[in-house]
């Protein structure tokens, strides 16, 4: 699909969680909706512009009824999204502008500003908020939501992530973790809720596991060159969704990276130039479609078919022929020893990245290489295993990606990125 052109820069967006639709908070102030198709027509239905001040959050109703959008205006306003009409205005909701907005639960609505103030919400409850946390003192960059346990866990530039129980009348936070030396800018969960990676200012993806507690981070895994700007999940009906995240760089580029083992798994768009700030699936994180915008002045959509399911043709039929040449030279040897090749969803690229992961590490300390594999194999068996595996690894090499026909949908990444990993 062409970039959907909004007229000026995108700071925030939501898709309806069941019908195409897709909503932008710009810098201008305004708020536009746009519908679109698999056929990668859209059209705008509607257009308002609440304050003339930059709008940098939006938040959408369970049902897609009502749309929140808060900005510079340090107001929040809530917009009928049949109508593209304001339907109530909070004034003064925060005395610095705001960064980010969240809805929790049907009547629960959370927000964070530039000084680090979190305030709670209640739609019953029109006259303010029900609560205030303070315990930040820099801007909130984003808000993870653990139904479960009725818990908000925020990131902030002061470098501390936080958790607070939404159920307590306590102002103090549930737990907040340690000075990790560096600016917090997204969140999101992985293996079922169990961990929690967080991307940095530096690049770095830090790994928070609840069963240790929310004090320090249990890993840190590097490769991205640039700061990981924002985080989003993977379709559950993926096989990795479980440890694959999209990331958004200030590199301009949204990756598709699995986490245990740690793997880079595409590039799903090329913002060239520009920041990533957002990046977001439709359908409620369940659809086909995934929105990035950066710097640019307009949306970019991705089909994720294009990406994870379309492989090349030719590609294809290069590794069934190999296949069946490997099998065909273990046949000829005389050995009843079958290479059953491993179920694996088809990628652009599947490339290891080096840094700390589970699986990549052995007990002394010291990374395995294929080279000290053969050393070290005594049977011929495994080392004809090791070397089949060896050459399907090689057709699919970024590095030499030139050297072959390009798939539809591959992009050409720097190759000083890889250099670093």
């Amino acid at each position: 699909m062409p970039d959907i052109s909004v007229g000026a820069q995108v700071f925030d967006l939501c898709f309806h969680p069941t019908s195409s639709l897709l909503y932008t908070g710009l810098l201008t102030g305004d708020v536009k909706a746009l519908a679109y198709d698999d056929q990668g027509n859209h059209e705008a239905k509607f257009n308002l512009r609440p304050s003339k001040r930059s709008c940098r959050a939006l938040c959408l109703s369970e049902d897609g009824s009502t749309l929140w959008a808060g900005g510079k205006s340090k107001a929040i306003y809530a917009i009928d999204t049949t109508t593209g009409v304001v339907v109530e205005t909070k004034n003064g909701a925060h005395d610095s502008p705001i960064n980010r907005m969240r809805k929790l639960t049907q009547h629960t609505l959370v927000s964070g500003d530039d000084d680090g103030v979190i305030k709670l919400w209640d739609n019953r409850k029109p006259d303010g908020a029900i609560r205030a946390y303070t315990h930040h003192f820099d801007f909130i960059s984003d808000f993870l939501y653990l139904d479960n346990k009725k818990h908000l866990v925020s990131t902030s530039g002061d470098g501390t992530l936080s958790v607070v129980d939404i159920r307590s009348k306590k102002t103090e936070p549930y737990a907040q973790s340690e000075d990790q030396e560096d600016e917090l800018l997204s969140v999101a969960s992985i293996r079922g809720g169990n961990k929690f990676v967080v991307g940095t200012q530096i690049g770095i993806l830090s790994v928070f596991n609840k069963s240790s507690g929310w004090g320090d981070c249990v890993d840190r895994i590097p490769g991205h060159p640039s700061s990981i700007d924002t985080l989003c999940n993977l379709p559950s009906r993926y096989p990795s969704a479980h440890s694959t995240l999209l990331t958004g760089s200030s590199d301009g580029l949204v990756r598709a990276v699995q986490l245990f083992p740690t793997k880079l798994l595409g590039i799903v768009a090329d913002h060239g130039e520009f920041p990533v700030e957002r990046v977001v699936v439709d359908q409620a994180g369940e659809g086909e479609w995934v929105a990035s915008v950066g710097h640019e002045e307009g949306v970019k959509l991705t089909h994720l078919r294009e990406v994870f399911e379309d492989e090349n043709e030719d590609e294809q039929d290069e590794d069934q022929d190999q296949g069946q040449s490997d099998q065909d030279e273990e046949h000829s040897d005389g050995d009843d020893h079958q290479v059953a090749a491993a179920p694996s969803p088809k990628h652009l690229v599947t490339v290891d990245m080096t840094g700390v992961g589970e699986g990549n590490v052995d007990t002394d300390g010291k990374q395995d290489t294929d080279d000290e594999e053969d050393a070290d194999s005594s049977d011929e068996d495994e080392v004809e295993v090791e070397r089949t595996r060896k050459r399907k690894q090689k057709e699919h090499d970024p590095l030499t990606a030139g050297r072959r026909k390009k798939g539809r949908n591959e992009i050409d990444a720097d190759g000083a990125f890889f250099a670093d990993l």
